[in-house]
């Protein structure tokens, strides 16, 4: 019985290799194993889900499952190598019956998987033929039930029109972030950030005595004007004001919808863009954010509309309730905007914090070499990645500023891998100017100190160029 047991735990664990590494690499190392070759039907030899990472992490998997269960190394590298020969063996049969890649079949999908290792494992122990079926049948089922979660919840595609790229590693943090609605389920599995902000955090300000005086700082708004030159600007630009409200996190503080609301009906804008995260929380219900997202968006005066981007905090169910409110959704992508016959582009990309699913390439498509172009990223962490697509403008958030800060320390936290120099106002790196905003809200605990929110308002100006005349 427990040599039984064993075996199973060593195929399943083979079994479970490939689809454990694809979460934990993403996308390094994910080169095909065939290629990309066709056969003489046209079809891939074994598909792009097939690659040779899968394959090598199977075969050390079994060495090294095999080793601890107290089987001989050799063995457990053998039991591997059939098992992933068998894997392929069923990925060449289902491309061959057209079945698509990543396709479930029951049966088909673990016979060869299970039954190689095991025609070699059944002779090395002295199985008969009997438990050798039976054995191939339990872990069949197992490694059916795995397949099955695996491709039914993790690689479900949430929404229709799904934009990302179905892969585990950003499937099970949408899951975590987004999916996982239930309280306190959710806290459960976000149990790190729960427990740090909701319990630690709070607690070590309210035993200093600063909590409600960070609560009130927190509630401090400015407005910020900032003016940007650029002698590419079209004419027709001259003067374009840009609301940037990012981190609302409308939520996470009372009162703080109220005084936001208050300056925004003073403005009067261009264009407005909202760069990301409306949720105070990483995770749980976002309905209490788009209520109050819901209560804003009306007060905004903006000629050219309203456009948004999505940050770590926020999920891509929300894009459809508040495009019929009237943000236009850059997931990857960009937009035209016109003047007098003259036109910029903004272009938007998605998270590139927690979901790391910005695609520059997708977003600057359309976007010809050479003309005006403003980058829209919730963090500044792809200032240098972004640099290389020539935007003249690259507008982001994320930072807070810092939100907490000492003095001579400086910003307790930046949650950013970008230089501190990037931490908040303006920059500029190879050519591009920057603005990291404060934020409108705040994150983790509902406190500032020594920095305030910030409406930001940008405006961008021609700048002539002085020529000098020749000397007489």
């Amino acid at each position: 019985m427990l040599l039984a047991v064993k075996l199973l735990v060593l195929l399943w664990s083979i079994n479970f290799a490939p689809p454990l590494l694809a979460f934990l690499c993403d996308e390094k190392w994910n080169r095909p194993i065939d290629g990309g070759r066709r056969m003489w039907d046209g079809r891939p030899v074994f598909g792009d889900q097939k690659t040779m990472r899968g394959v090598l992490g199977g075969v050390l998997v079994g060495g090294l499952a095999g080793f601890g269960l107290g089987f001989p190394l050799w063995l457990g590298l053998a039991a591997g190598i059939l098992s992933m020969s068998g894997d392929l063996v069923s990925s060449f049969i289902k491309r061959r019956v057209d079945v698509p890649c990543g396709k479930v079949v029951p049966g088909l999908d673990q016979v060869f998987e299970g039954a190689l290792p095991l025609l070699a494992l059944g002779p090395y122990f002295s199985l008969g033929a009997w438990p050798t079926v039976l054995l191939l049948c339990i872990f069949g089922c197992g490694a059916f039930a795995g397949s099955l979660a695996l491709n039914e919840v993790v690689l479900r595609k949430p929404i229709d029109n799904y934009p990302r790229p179905l892969r585990p590693g950003v499937r099970l943090r949408e899951i975590r972030a987004c999916q996982i609605l239930s309280n306190p389920l959710h806290h459960f599995v976000n149990f790190e950030d729960s427990i740090y902000y909701h319990v630690f955090m709070k607690t070590v300000f309210k035993c200093l005595g600063v909590y409600e005086k960070g609560r009130k700082n927190a509630l401090k708004l400015r407005e910020e004007h900032v003016t940007l030159e650029f002698p590419d600007l079209p004419g027709a630009f001259d003067g374009y004001r840009i609301l940037f409200l990012t981190d609302l996190h409308l939520d996470g503080l009372e009162g703080l919808t109220e005084r936001l609301l208050e300056i925004v009906r003073r403005i009067r804008a261009d264009l407005c863009i909202v760069g990301g995260d409306l949720r105070m929380e990483t995770h749980g219900s976002f309905a209490p954010a788009l209520a109050q997202v819901r209560r804003l968006l009306p007060e905004i005066r903006a000629k050219d509309g309203i456009y948004g981007i999505l940050g770590n905090h926020d999920c891509l169910e929300i894009i459809e309730p508040l495009s019929e409110y009237g943000i236009r959704f850059l997931v990857n992508d960009s937009a035209v905007l016109t003047r007098d016959g003259e036109r910029i582009h903004l272009a938007g990309v998605d998270d590139p914090h927690y979901f790391k699913c910005h695609d520059l390439d997708q977003a600057f498509e359309k976007v010809p070499p050479r003309e005006f172009a403003i980058l829209a990223s919730h963090s500044n962490e792809i200032y240098r990645e972004a640099a290389a697509y020539g935007p003249r403008l690259y507008l982001c958030g994320h930072t807070h500023g810092g939100q907490i800060r000492l003095p001579v320390v400086g910003a307790l936290f930046t949650h950013s891998k970008a230089p501190r120099r990037l931490l908040h106002g303006r920059w500029s790196y190879d050519g591009m100017e920057g603005y990291t905003s404060g934020g409108v809200g705040v994150s983790g605990v509902p406190v500032r100190f020594a920095t305030e929110g910030e409406v930001s308002v940008i405006t961008l100006k021609r700048k002539t160029l002085k020529v000098c005349p020749y000397p007489p």
